[in-house]
């Protein structure tokens, strides 16, 4: 009986690394994937920046884009391709893992949705802390202002460098880890439960999937949209006086006269964007973690049999 016991907690521990791996490879999969519609709409997202940097009208923006002409349109493409891919990676897998460590460790009477939310907190905190410079050097190679001082990707790099980690690469790492940690708390928690009414619906568990993702991502932009506007006027300037996270929400609330409206200027395309991306990434990941759990289900039936 002890040696049988023995044998299973072996079993489990072999089999939660086995798990840990294939949500990372998942992750990635699914992110890299779902790059092609980052790709086609970047020209959206890039107008959508420029609308949260200068609080222009679209057509302002659309005019502006197009004076600069085709070669600039796509001048800070590769920074949000590797991110979404390395994200993705990152996101799925660690969030995966916390959760293995939680439902092992947890003597609390926790739902499942309550565990996959706080790894989700936690993945969502290392994510800010690894993807926060990416985040940085997109955001600055996109603003327009900073064409003719830093014209490539090199010499942003090499100007973020002379100004230290915090002022530099980490410059608005506080918006970030609270829009990343409760974006990510949120998305994990409630996408379980979304798919499960979805489904009850009568749909495929293939558009349930796509469907809770697009619902999830849709709650999360709408709620954390103004955090991301924080972060992109934080982060678009390179040089000047450098101010704390209190300081620029006031000026960007000043600029924006004091109006929500004004402060969603945008929003709609962002929510578009993430709805697309979230909806595929989530059917993608969902369609492979169903066909691993069957495999491994069967090798245990085999396993036991045998």
């Amino acid at each position: 009986m002890t040696r049988n016991l023995d044998h299973k907690q072996d079993e489990d521990g072999l089999r939660y690394p086995m798990v840990s791996f294939q949500s990372y490879l998942h992750g990635g999969i699914s992110s890299l994937l779902s790059t092609l519609p980052t790709l086609i709409v970047f020209p959206v997202y890039k107008t959508v920046f420029r609308q949260q940097i200068h609080n222009t009208a679209i057509h302002q923006t659309v005019g502006q884009l197009y004076k600069e002409g085709p070669m600039k349109l796509f001048r800070g493409v590769s920074p949000p391709l590797l991110m979404r891919t390395l994200n993705g990676t990152l996101l799925f897998g660690l969030q995966d893992t916390l959760l293995c460590q939680l439902c092992r460790s947890s003597q609390t009477l926790m739902s499942i949705s309550a565990l996959n939310s706080l790894a989700g907190f936690g993945a969502g905190m290392a994510e800010a802390v690894v993807f926060t410079p990416l985040e940085r050097v997109q955001n600055v190679l996109q603003n327009g202002h900073n064409d003719r001082h830093l014209p490539t990707l090199m010499s942003v790099l090499v100007r973020m460098k002379t100004q230290g980690l915090a002022i530099g690469y980490y410059r608005a790492f506080l918006p970030i880890t609270a829009r990343n940690t409760l974006g990510s708390s949120l998305y994990f928690g409630l996408k379980g439960p979304m798919c499960d009414v979805v489904a009850g619906q009568g749909l495929s568990p293939l558009a349930s999937s796509f469907v809770s993702g697009t619902l999830t991502s849709m709650a999360i932009s709408l709620t954390l949209y103004p955090l991301s506007v924080l972060v992109a006027n934080m982060q678009a300037q390179v040089g000047g006086e450098v101010k704390g996270v209190i300081a620029c929400w006031r000026m960007l609330w000043k600029s924006r006269q004091k109006s929500v409206v004004q402060l969603y200027r945008g929003g709609s395309l962002v929510i578009l964007k993430s709805c697309v991306t979230w909806g595929i990434t989530t059917a993608i990941y969902d369609m492979q973690e169903k066909r691993s759990r069957g495999h491994t289900e069967e090798i245990d039936i085999e396993y036991k049999s045998g």
